[in-house]
């Protein structure tokens, strides 16, 4: 697998405290989204660490095809309802998680 899945074609609404660090899931196939639960295992893609910058919500990435990972970029709107939970392509400027 060379490009993650599409968990969701609508970013995640997250509540973070300053200074907690957590891990996005780059691959698209945890089943806790946004964030890693080491599903990426059996592929070529590893997690993003980040630490959360301030206390409050944020909109993270489902799609996987931000060019600002994990936050949305709103590159979710190219992704149909038919296809969440299959491979989505990178585009250049996307995150490249391996």
């Amino acid at each position: 697998m060379s490009n993650p899945i599409a968990a969701d074609n609508k970013p995640a609404k997250i509540e973070l405290k300053k200074g907690e660090s957590k891990w996005w899931c780059a691959c698209g196939l945890s089943k806790a989204q946004p964030f890693c639960d080491g599903s990426h295992k059996s592929t070529d893609i590893i997690p993003k660490e980040f630490k959360a910058e301030k206390d409050g919500d944020v909109y993270m990435c489902n799609c996987k095809k931000t060019g600002n990972a994990p936050y949305c970029d709103g590159s979710h709107k190219d992704i149909k309802e038919e296809d969440v939970g299959k491979e989505v392509e990178l585009n250049s400027g996307m995150y490249r998680p391996s």
